[in-house]
């Protein structure tokens, strides 16, 4: 079997740390928060088995990535900026471009920006939704009620830092748990979308007697070293950028994605169920799409927690664009 080959390169004006496997075409795997390119371990052996050059970065500000200190070093363009200089130092032309969580719309907009360099994308959980009308964080807002949307208090740097900080593992165990599958109801019937005023996003975390079938302690040890040595302030940024997002993108208001595309989400994702507004607007939107898929019984971390489903979905996905 191949191993994975473990790279940094110099791309955009930053260190980028990657991982390849397999050789032929290629396609670029962007992970979320608060993973690295680790989540992509199931993927990475299927794509190269299937004859493609599979190649999952840590993005800036995650793992052995540079972490730029300023919050607005995190905006989407810089993102979108990262991916293509990570193919110009590879030396690859193009890539279908897979994203996942926070990775999902970085990929989304690296497509709709760079389509000359991407001409296909994936995203998983998280669905396309064009640049629209009126600030996010104002919608954001609303969307936490008598409570604080959990978007809104990541947006105080520091302010989310000093609850994970003292205890990385931890708190990466209850947040992957409680937005799974497998996710308990905290006792007051609340879950990790809002926190309570004056609270804390790990008031609602329930912690499992035995580790969740599809994250092993090994696993979990491997995110937590990675967070150990980068911190969260880098990940967390990409959240203060939500807005400077909205207004660097507004030339591309309400543009579809119009290259070959597929989606894959969870039945008990948040971000899937929140955005079938968004999804239903696929035929506008994505008019590219090849494929819309909501995995049942599926938490958010659809690629880790079904594996062998997503990895058939992909490759069937990438084999239709031949």
């Amino acid at each position: 079997m191949p191993t994975p080959n473990h790279r940094v390169v110099t791309a955009n004006g930053i260190r980028i740390h990657l991982v390849e496997e397999g050789a032929g075409p290629a396609v670029l795997l962007v992970h979320g928060f608060p993973e690295s390119w680790y989540s992509w371990r199931h993927q990475l052996p299927a794509l190269a088995a299937a004859g493609y050059r599979a190649i999952a970065i840590d993005v800036r500000g995650y793992g052995r990535s540079s972490t730029p200190a300023a919050v607005d070093a995190y905006r989407m363009t810089q993102h979108v900026g990262d991916n293509v200089a990570v193919l110009d130092a590879l030396g690859v032309d193009t890539a279908v471009v897979v994203g996942h969580d926070w990775g999902s719309p970085i990929a989304a907009n690296t497509a709709l920006l760079r389509p000359d360099r991407f001409p296909a994308v994936a995203l998983l959980s998280v669905p396309y939704a064009p640049r629209g009308d009126g600030l996010p964080t104002a919608s954001f807002t609303s969307m936490g009620g008598d409570e604080e949307f959990y978007i809104m208090y990541f947006q105080q740097p520091g302010r989310a830092e000093a609850e994970i900080e003292p205890d990385i593992r931890s708190w990466l165990l209850g947040f992957y748990v409680a937005a799974s599958g497998e996710a308990v109801r905290a006792p007051d019937g609340g879950t990790i979308t809002t926190v309570r005023p004056g609270g804390q996003l790990k008031d609602r975390f329930v912690y499992p007697e035995v580790m969740p079938s599809w994250l092993s302690d090994a696993d979990l040890d491997v995110y937590t070293a990675e967070f150990e040595y980068s911190g969260f302030a880098g990940a967390l940024n990409r959240y203060r950028n939500v807005d400077r997002d909205w207004e660097d993108l507004s030339a591309w208001y309400r543009a579809p994605i119009t290259q070959p595309s597929l989606f894959i989400g969870g039945e008990l994702d948040g971000p899937t169920r929140w955005g079938q507004r968004a999804i239903d607007r696929y035929p506008q939107t994505l008019p590219g799409l090849r494929g819309s898929h909501v995995l049942a019984g599926c938490g958010h971390w659809v690629q880790q927690e079904r594996p062998a489903e997503v990895n058939e979905l992909l490759v069937g996905f990438l084999s239709s664009l031949a």
